[in-house]
């Protein structure tokens, strides 16, 4: 299949999740009043900033022929850290001192950790030769398991900081500018960002032919290795900034936060014309999907539907987006076949 023809395929995909958001933007503005209100719309750009931050991780990994299954539980432990680190600060026993650091310092401390995290998957997975499914998730119950222990499965609750410490300010990552939520800023900066690399810098083309033939990439020259270390990254370093956002606009920290979160970001993507195989992926209609996401879930909600039939919706349109992209890659395949045999 030639690149013409599968941008083409992503094109068509992303116009077809487009109408579908469309469609859903319809339906719910019928059956209930409140769905178009501007605190709603609001609502829904803060709820989906976030799940397009973790589904743009999930786009790189994915794109990379990878998968991420911790991206969830590294939301809920950095919460947790961040959280701990403005409520508790960081007690050093043998010197019976407690160390108190401001936001930025939290911040890039936060982001480092994210990377860390997914420096150690990629790791896993190109030096040891473990599954990515298997490694993500043996991940995903370690992070877990730490965000649980950092506070013995309590919340941190009404993370303000201390004028007196100096570490006041978090709070900012969770409120509004302008009207319009912070992590929604830092989600179009991310997803310019992310354009920009995927489609017109060389790492970008590389994560591309890592995910669609590997042997083929490493014969070119490209360190497939060194490639999927760095989007494990980019996925600890996107994940980290979602676990702040979150406990911003919380103002709380709770061990379970972002569970199934990875799921949602998975679903966002291949609804958007990632390939589950990888070699392709698109941002934009990452975007797209996650917004598709956003819609039903707050849609649901206000439709008053039951959070366990909630469950089972979310789970049909994972698989929905699944058979979506096997479908896709069978015609791709077929079409390749077809025009193989016309050249013979």
């Amino acid at each position: 299949m030639g690149a013409k023809s599968q941008k083409r395929n992503i094109n068509t995909q992303i116009i077809f999740t487009m109408m579908g958001l469309l469609i859903l933007c319809i339906f719910f503005s019928v059956t209930t009043k409140s769905f178009l209100t501007q605190r709603n719309l609001l609502n829904i750009a803060t709820q989906t900033s976030v799940a397009v931050i973790v589904a743009i991780a999930e786009t790189y990994i994915i794109a990379s022929g990878c998968i991420d299954l911790s991206v969830g539980s590294v939301v809920g432990l950095v919460g947790m850290l961040a959280g701990g680190m403005i409520q508790e600060g960081i007690t050093l026993k043998f010197a019976g001192v407690t160390l108190y650091f401001s936001v930025p310092v939290i911040i890039i401390t936060m982001l480092v950790v994210g990377c860390i995290i997914g420096a150690v998957n990629g790791l896993i997975v190109t030096k040891l030769g473990v599954a990515p499914f298997i490694a993500t998730l043996g991940t995903m119950y370690i992070c877990r398991g730490f965000a649980n222990l950092r506070s013995n499965g309590a919340t941190f609750s009404d993370i303000k900081g201390y004028d007196g410490l100096g570490n006041t300010g978090f709070k900012i990552l969770g409120s509004n500018i302008a009207g319009i939520p912070t992590g929604v800023y830092i989600f179009a900066v991310l997803a310019i960002i992310s354009v920009i690399i995927l489609k017109k810098l060389p790492f970008g083309w590389y994560v591309l032919a890592v995910g669609g033939n590997e042997k083929s990439a490493r014969l070119s020259g490209i360190k497939a290795d060194k490639i999927k270390i760095i989007v494990y990254m980019i996925s600890g370093f996107c994940a980290a900034w979602v676990g702040m956002i979150n406990t911003a606009q919380l103002s709380a920290a709770h061990p379970a936060s972002g569970d199934g979160w990875e799921m949602n970001a998975i679903a966002a993507t291949v609804l958007g014309g990632t390939s589950m195989s990888g070699g392709s992926g698109t941002i934009i209609g990452t975007v797209v999907g996650a917004f598709v996401i956003g819609v039903i879930n707050d849609g649901m909600t206000m439709c008053g539907v039951s959070e366990f039939w909630q469950k089972v919706i979310r789970g049909l349109v994972i698989i929905l987006a699944v058979v979506i992209d096997q479908t896709q890659r069978n015609l791709q395949a077929k079409m390749a076949l077809q025009a193989r045999n016309e050249n013979k």
